[in-house]
């Protein structure tokens, strides 16, 4: 595995110099106690003398300190990259190969047809960071969020990634937000990277773990707390003296979840157990040095004093009364204590049988993780029992996996009938070639994941995916049934696992799978073969006429309840097209439950009067005639996970607006990003106005302005019209994206 490159270590040895003289900026400028998350904010502003933002309304430029991405995401970004004019990136980047494996048979096998399958898509991502200056981990290597966690992540630091869950490095100390491709490609460039600067919610952690109660089991627990929602527009911050007891890879497993509140991220303040988490994997000068700047590292005494008086909102956990939890399904805010499952699932009627056992990922495969898990297998052992159901472990990175191996913990696991999957996502982001029955007919599942909306894993909408820890997952695996609480059952006389937080015989990094930057990749060429299904080099999108363009738009889709970026566009095998915008397209909207049509993913064309056409077919044919069109949404529209694809396909595919009752904050940004003009109903009632053969005009927006609502003239089949605002939260800036087409027509002008 990767050392940490000198070029790294003096990069975070200049910002822990800065980090003084930079929080004296902030101190002069704010002028009272600041929370952890302000303070990182602060510090790595573009502009350290601008003025003091608001929480929630003012956009700000940042200097991350570093990129990462994941080889389903990247394929787009570096697209993107490639037609900004630029010789290399101007910040440190890496590129992670963990979305393509598929899980069907075990690692070895499984790693050997992604290798040939994924061929061109590797050598394209490989090619492409040799050249452009980028950190290439191979497919094997790990999943990105615990190898960054393992090599990257530092207290105080400012990181995105095009991955949803790269807040997983919060539970390192550093402020790392999930973004879209063309995010990434502003800070690859050099620009500063904008986002509303977030409230901050504050969770008061109180009490000690103890028993069969975990990290996990915080954040589901949280999850059904604030809801999917509830940390739009915020960064959750963890205070109190309950995050002592939690490791440092347990905090991650807290953070990584956050994204399935919305936040913008989460973060947990320095503490000794992130200092030997540093050391054991080889970052002892990182340690020292933030235990040195410490006082910068957490919050403010006073915030910690009176936290109702600097944070939005506080919400308090007793660790030592937690109890574990189960969330779902379909859901990861639908949370229960394990104690209640039996009675809530016959109450709903869920399927009582659990038809398969999924443990690891990035949020729960960590030494601990598996150390507990491995625990349970040895007590089942012990008592000659195993896993009733399949049971899949998938470690989250090489050196996880060779580790436990070293050390036995997944012989205890294979002991008890369990599968090792590769170092890769696997079944948590679709790819799990499931080749059992049992996905045909309404069944459950239980993982350790981080999210679960239908077909989320196996592409099935008949299975009801729920979500606990590894070590309750393991326990249910050897009843495969929710009729009893595995926990207390007398059959099985389980104790509650115990296991160590690091390896005493320090990280085994097993084999190598990273290749850094070329000094001069200037002579290399990145080959993009013509033909390919898998990649295609980007056209630039036109711009619109802002008058014109935006008259008597038609309505193709009016989407109903939750429709995530799984609905927009989902994973799965579409991933293997993450390259090609044309191909990926035709999973546009595919999930969505549209007003105007019978079955998901289907509407109404109005130019032929078809109807239960697919919704990709409609926009393909209203494109083709230059007929410009509308998608209608319901709240937190585009929740889940980053993929700019949602974006993207439907700009390919002729959406000029789409209108909704709230936003989800990545997908709002990826629409504004890619040309899209992202509004919100003023009155959210006016939803109901909308009909499938309206026509709407969006008035007056050559004269867009910050802050101005948009006039929507909705004109009705039957000749009457009337008219509606909508609001928007366009900067100056962004409504410069929108006139040139995309923020990239931007991007390109300047660098050429």
């Amino acid at each position: 595995m990767e050392k940490i490159p000198a070029d790294a270590i003096s990069m975070i040895k200049d910002f822990y110099e800065a980090l003084p003289g930079r929080m004296k900026n902030a101190r002069s400028l704010t002028k009272q106690p600041l929370t952890l998350a302000e303070k990182i904010l602060f510090t790595h502003r573009a502009d350290q003398d601008e003025a003091l933002p608001t929480r929630g309304v003012t956009t700000v430029g940042l200097r991350p300190d570093r990129v990462a991405m994941q080889d389903a995401t990247a394929q787009m970004a570096i697209l993107q990259f490639m037609t900004a004019c630029k010789p290399e990136v101007s910040i440190p980047t890496t590129v992670h190969c963990d979305h393509l494996i598929r899980a069907k048979v075990g690692a070895v096998q499984d790693l050997q047809v992604a290798n040939t399958s994924n061929h061109e898509v590797y050598e394209f991502l490989a090619s492409a960071a040799a050249k452009y200056g980028m950190g290439f981990w191979q497919p094997g290597s790990g999943i990105i969020h615990q190898v960054v966690l393992e090599n990257y992540a530092f207290p105080g630091g400012l990181m995105i990634g095009t991955d949803s869950h790269t807040p997983n490095a919060g539970g390192l100390g550093m402020v790392a937000i999930g973004v879209g491709g063309a995010d990434a490609v502003d800070a690859m460039v050099g620009m500063p990277w904008e986002v509303l600067w977030p409230k901050v919610v504050g969770v008061k952690l109180v009490g000690e773990l103890s028993g069969w109660t975990s990290g996990k089991d915080v954040i589901l627990k949280l999850a059904g707390m604030l809801t999917t929602a509830g940390g739009t527009g915020k960064i959750i911050e963890y205070f109190g003296s309950g995050t002592a007891s939690l490791s440092c890879t347990a905090k991650a497993t807290v953070t990584n979840m956050g994204a399935e509140l919305g936040a913008t991220t989460s973060v947990f303040p320095f503490d000794s157990r992130m200092a030997d988490y540093l050391r054991i994997t080889e970052r002892d000068q990182i340690a020292a040095m933030a235990e040195a700047a410490i006082e910068h590292l957490t919050a403010d005494p006073e915030v910690l004093k009176n936290p109702e008086k600097y944070y939005d909102e506080v919400v308090e956990i007793n660790l030592s009364t937690l109890e574990p939890h189960i969330v779902g399904p379909h859901t990861p805010d639908l949370a229960r204590p394990v104690s209640e499952m039996k009675n809530d699932v016959e109450k709903n009627n869920y399927p009582v049988a659990v038809s398969a056992a999924l443990i690891g990922s990035c949020t729960n495969s960590s030494y601990e993780d598996i150390g507990r898990a491995a625990n349970v297998a040895r007590q089942a052992k012990a008592k000659g029992l195993k896993a009733i159901i399949p049971f899949m472990v998938t470690p989250g990175s090489e050196q996880v996996r060779a580790t436990i191996e070293r050390d036995g913990l997944l012989k205890d696991l294979e002991d008890i009938g369990a599968t090792v999957l590769a170092n890769a996502c696997g079944p948590c982001i679709g790819q799990w070639e499931r080749t059992d029955s049992d996905k045909d007919k309404s069944n459950s599942i239980l993982t350790s994941y981080n999210r679960n909306f239908p077909k989320r894993n196996d592409g099935s909408p008949k299975t009801h995916a729920f979500i606990a820890s590894p070590e309750v997952v393991t326990a249910y695996a050897l009843t495969g049934s929710f009729k009893t609480n595995p926990l207390t059952d007398e059959t099985l006389d389980l104790q509650a696992p115990v296991a160590d937080e690091l390896p005493a015989k320090g990280f085994d990094h097993g084999e190598s799978g990273y290749a850094a930057p070329q000094d001069d990749g200037s002579k290399l060429q990145v080959q993009v073969a013509a033909d390919s299904e898998r990649l295609a080099l980007l056209a630039p999108f036109e711009p619109l006429d802002k008058v014109a363009g935006y008259k008597d738009l038609l309505v193709l889709l009016k989407a109903e309840g939750k429709c995530t970026t799984d609905h927009i566009s989902p994973a799965g095998p579409w991933l293997q097209y993450r390259g090609h915008l044309d191909q990926i397209s035709n999973n546009m909207y595919i999930g969505a439950n549209n007003k105007f049509g019978k079955e998901p993913g289907t509407g109404f064309n109005v130019l032929t009067g078809d109807e239960d056409i697919s919704l990709q077919k409609i926009a393909r044919s209203y494109k083709s005639k230059g007929q410009g069109w509308v998608a209608v949404g319901d709240h937190n529209f585009g929740e889940g996970s980053s993929r700019e694809h949602a974006a993207m396909s439907p700009r390919h595919l002729g959406a000029r607006v789409i209108l909704v009752r709230s936003f989800a904050r990545i997908h709002q940004t990826n629409l504004k990003k890619q040309g899209i003009l992202p509004l919100t109903f003023v009155e959210p009632d006016d939803y109901e106005k909308i009909q499938r053969d309206d026509k709407l005009c969006f008035l007056d927006l050559d004269k867009l302005t910050p802050g101005k609502n948009v006039v929507v003239e909705i004109k009705h089949a039957d000749g009457s019209t009337e008219n509606i605002k909508a609001a928007h939260t366009m900067t100056s800036d962004q409504i410069e994206w929108f006139k040139a087409g995309s923020a990239l027509n931007l991007i390109r002008k300047k660098n050429s």
